[in-house]
C-alpha cells in the first residue's frame, strides 16, 4: 500500500490530510491549509458589490456558476465569465509536495477557534494548487465546501496499517508493549499499569478487556459520522441530484437550486457508482497483471541478453585465436563492437525496465487508494469523489496502450562471423549482418500544380516516383514556424495530399515530404515555399471567410448549414472553435442567438487550440469570453480581435461593451463558442470592423 500514500497527503503541507474538505474541482486540502492560502479581494471588485451596483451576473447565474472564475494574465477588468474581476496577484512559494501555493494574505484565526468556526473576511478568493481554479468564498466561508470523510476514512485505515506494536498509553517515560485493551475506558494497558490502575476489583471489574489487537479493529468500526449538507447543516444527504452529480437533502429539492433537477435514491447512486469503479478497476487491474508479467519478460531479456553476449564472445574469441598473430589487431576491434552492441541493447531494455516499473508503481497505487474507497460505507462521502476517480482509472488504463508492453530490443545478435576467407584478405575481415534490409522507398515528388494557400490554411499534394518499385507504407509532411526555424511534423498517414490550419497571415512557410515503410525512410524531396495571404494594410483587416470546426469540437456539438449553426446535446456546456486560427491583423465576426431558453448562459470569445472542451469558455487559462451584457434571443453578440494591439473587444446589437475587455492578447487564437442545448448560435464572418473602431485605427 506504499505507493498510495501520495494521494493520501495535502499538496499544500505535504502531510496526510487532516479535516479535509471537497473542492468543487473534485481536489482536497486540509481545512487548516485552506485557510492559510485564502486571499482576500478588493470590495469593489466583489460579485456581491457588483450585484449591489446593478451589474453582474444575475442570482441565477451567480449560483449556477459555483462562484468560480478564472482569468487570463491580460486581464483587464473583465472576469473570464460570470462578471467577475480577477482576484489579486499574490507571489507563490513551493509547498513540500512541489505544488505552488499561496502565502496567507489574512491574520490567523483565534486560538480559540477552529479553522471551520473562524470567520472568514469578506469576499476572500480560494486557489486550488492543483489545477489552479479559483473560487470566491460566499458567506458560509469554508463551511461550504463538503468534508471528505471517505478520505478520512482512508488515511485511518492506512496509518492504523502502518503503526508499530501498540503502546501503554498510561507509561510515563518508555511506553511498554500494551497486552489488554479496556472497550469501556478506551485505553491500552501494560500488565503492570493495568495491576495499578486498573485492577479487578469494584466498579472495574465488570469492564471488559480485550487483545490489543481486537481493540484496534473495534476503534475502526466505530461509526463515522452521517454527511450533512453543506446549504442545510441540520439535514442529512437523503438523495442525489443528476445534474449537478451532488447527494442532497430533502430541503435542497423543496427550497433550494435543485428544485427542479432529477434526482435519485442515494443507495441507488452509490451502489451504481461503486459498481463503476469496480468495473474499470478490473480492466486496470488487467493492465497491472500484464505490466508485471511484462517486468518478468524484460528481466528475463536481460538475463538472456548477457549470456548471448558471453557465448558470442566465446566464438568469436575462439575463431580470432585460429587466424594467428595475423588477426590479433583485427579481433580487438571486432569485440569493441560486439560490446557496443551489448551495452546498446541492455540500455534500451533497462530504459523499459525503469518506464515500467515507475508507471506499474503509480498505478497499484492509484488501485490501492480506489480498493480503500470502495470498502467506504459512506454513500455521499463515496459520490463526492467517485467521478473523478473512475476519469482517474480510465486514464490510467489507455495509458497502458498499444505499443507499451512490448519489448524495444531482441536479445539476438544479428551478427554473424565469416571465417572464410584466405589470410590475405584478413584486413578485410568484418561482420555480416544475418537478416537483409529490405530497401527504403523512394523519395516523394511535390505536385506543385494542386498544392496552394487560402486564408490561414495550407494545402499540399504529392505522389511516388513513377518508376519506383518499392511501396510506401505512408507519408511524413513537415512546416516549419512561418519565420524560418526548425522544421515540425504535420502530418503523418497514407493519404497523398493534406491541408494543414491555423497558419499565420502573410507569413511564408516552408515544406517538404517524405515516405516510410519497415525499412525505413527515404531521402526529404524537395522544399517548397508556400506563402499566406497578405494583410490589408488600409484597412487594418485581414479578411477571413471560416466555419465552426466539428473535428475539434466536443462530440455532443450539433452542426447544420454548413457548419455555420451549433447547438448542443447536453444540458452541460460544450466548446466549439471556428475553423481558422488568428495571430496577426484586426478580424471581426459575429454570432446571432437563434435561440435561448432557460438561463443556457452561452459564452463567446477567442480560445487556444487546446482549450477544455467540456466546460464553460474562460473557465481555464486558455479562453478569454463575454458571457452577459444584454444577450437574449435575437441578439447578435460582435467579437473584435486586434493582434496588432493585441485587445478584444465586445459588440452587443452593434454597441461596444464597454471598454477594451483584454489587452495583451498575443499568440494564435480561434473564435470560440460554449453553449449547452438551450441555446443556438448561427457565425457570420468575413465582416469590416465597426467604422468608428476602423477610423480611430487608422488615426493611430
Amino acid at each position: 500500500m506504499e505507493e498510495m500514500e501520495e494521494e493520501l497527503k495535502c499538496p499544500v503541507c505535504g502531510s496526510f490530510y487532516r479535516e479535509p474538505i471537497l473542492l468543487p474541482c473534485s481536489h482536497n486540502l486540509c481545512q487548516a491549509c485552506a485557510r492559510n492560502i485564502l486571499v482576500q479581494t478588493p470590495e469593489s471588485e466583489s460579485p456581491r458589490s457588483r450585484r449591489a451596483s446593478g451589474s453582474g451576473a444575475s442570482d441565477y447565474d451567480y449560483l449556477d456558476l459555483d462562484k468560480m472564475s478564472l482569468y487570463s494574465e491580460a486581464d483587464s477588468g473583465y472576469g473570464s465569465y460570470g462578471g467577475f474581476a480577477s482576484a489579486p496577484t499574490t507571489p507563490s512559494q513551493k509547498s513540500p509536495n512541489g505544488v505552488r501555493v499561496f502565502p496567507p494574505a489574512m491574520p490567523p484565526p483565534a486560538a480559540h477557534l477552529s479553522p471551520a468556526l473562524a470567520p472568514v473576511p469578506r469576499n476572500s478568493c480560494i486557489t486550488c494548487p492543483q489545477c489552479h481554479r479559483s473560487l470566491i468564498l460566499d458567506d458560509r466561508g469554508l463551511r461550504g465546501f463538503p468534508k471528505n470523510r471517505v478520505l478520512e476514512g482512508v488515511i485511518d485505515r492506512y496509518q492504523q496499517s502502518k503503526a508499530a506494536a501498540l503502546k501503554c498509553q498510561l507509561c510515563e517515560k518508555a511506553p511498554k508493549e500494551a497486552t489488554v485493551m479496556c472497550e469501556q475506558c478506551d485505553v491500552f494497558y501494560c500488565d503492570p499499569c493495568r495491576l495499578r490502575c486498573h485492577p479487578p476489583r469494584g466498579p472495574l471489574a465488570k469492564h471488559r478487556l480485550v487483545p490489543p489487537a481486537q481493540g484496534r479493529v473495534s476503534r475502526r468500526l466505530s461509526p463515522r459520522k452521517v454527511s450533512t449538507c453543506t446549504d442545510h447543516e441540520l439535514e442529512n444527504h437523503s438523495m442525489y441530484c443528476v445534474q449537478c452529480k451532488m447527494p442532497v437533502c430533502y430541503q435542497c429539492l423543496e427550497e433550494g437550486k435543485h428544485s427542479n433537477h432529477e434526482v435519485k435514491a442515494l443507495g441507488a447512486m452509490w451502489k451504481l457508482h461503486k459498481s463503476q469503479l469496480s468495473q474499470a478497476l478490473n480492466g486496470l487491474s488487467d493492465r497491472a497483471k500484464e505490466a508485471k508479467e511484462f517486468l518478468v519478460q524484460l528481466r528475463n531479456m536481460v538475463q538472456q541478453i548477457q549470456e548471448n553476449s558471453v557465448e558470442f564472445e566465446a566464438c568469436l574469441v575462439a575463431q580470432c585465436d585460429a587466424l594467428i598473430d595475423a588477426l590479433n589487431r583485427r579481433k580487438a576491434q571486432l569485440l569493441a563492437r560486439v560490446n557496443k552492441e551489448h551495452e546498446h541493447k541492455l540500455k534500451v531494455v533497462r530504459d523499459q525496465i525503469s518506464h515500467c516499473t515507475v508507471k506499474l508503481r503509480q498505478t497499484t497505487g492509484l488501485m490501492e487508494y480506489c480498493l480503500e474507497v470502495i470498502k467506504e460505507n459512506d454513500p455521499s462521502g463515496f459520490l463526492q469523489i467517485s467521478d473523478a476517480l473512475i476519469r482517474r482509472v480510465h486514464l490510467t488504463e489507455d495509458q497502458w496502450g498499444k505499443g507499451t508492453l512490448t519489448p524495444r530490443m531482441t536479445t539476438d545478435f544479428d551478427l554473424s562471423l565469416d571465417n572464410s576467407p584466405l589470410l590475405q584478405s584478413i584486413h578485410q575481415l568484418d561482420f555480416v549482418q544475418m537478416k537483409a534490409s529490405p530497401p527504403v522507398p523512394a523519395t516523394p515528388i511535390l505536385q506543385l500544380e494542386e498544392c496552394c494557400t487560402h486564408n490561414s490554411s495550407a494545402t499540399l499534394s504529392w505522389k511516388q516516383p513513377p518508376l519506383s518499385t518499392v511501396p510506401a507504407e505512408g507519408y511524413i509532411l513537415e512546416l516549419d514556424d512561418g519565420n524560418g526555424g526548425q522544421f515540425r511534423e504535420v502530418y503523418v498517414g497514407k493519404e497523398t495530399m493534406c491541408t494543414v490550419d491555423g497558419l499565420h497571415f502573410n507569413s511564408t512557410y516552408n515544406a517538404r515530404i517524405k515516405a516510410f515503410n519497415k525499412a525505413g525512410v527515404s531521402q526529404y524531396s524537395k522544399t517548397l515555399v508556400l506563402q499566406t495571404p497578405e494583410v490589408d494594410i488600409k484597412k487594418l483587416l485581414a479578411v477571413a471567410w471560416f466555419a465552426f470546426d466539428p473535428g475539434s469540437a466536443h462530440s455532443d456539438i450539433i452542426f447544420s448549414n454548413d457548419n455555420l449553426t451549433v447547438t448542443c446535446s447536453s444540458y452541460d456546456d460544450r466548446v466549439v472553435l471556428g475553423k481558422t486560427g488568428f495571430s496577426k491583423g484586426v478580424h471581426y465576426w459575429e454570432l446571432t442567438v437563434d435561440r435561448y431558453d432557460n438561463h443556457p448562459d452561452p459564452a463567446f470569445g477567442v480560445a487556444r487550440i487546446d482549450v477544455t472542451k467540456d466546460v464553460m469558455l474562460g473557465k481555464d487559462d486558455k479562453a478569454w469570453a463575454i458571457t452577459e451584457g444584454g444577450i437574449t434571443k435575437g441578439a447578435t453578440v460582435g467579437v473584435l480581435l486586434d493582434l496588432n494591439r493585441k485587445t478584444l473587444t465586445f459588440f452587443i446589437n452593434d454597441e461596444q461593451q464597454g471598454p477594451i475587455a483584454f489587452e495583451n492578447v498575443d499568440g494564435l487564437f480561434f473564435p470560440a463558442v460554449s453553449l449547452n442545448r438551450n441555446v443556438q448560435v448561427t457565425l457570420h464572418t468575413g465582416l469590416p470592423v465597426p467604422d468608428f473602431y476602423s477610423s480611430r485605427a487608422s488615426i493611430a
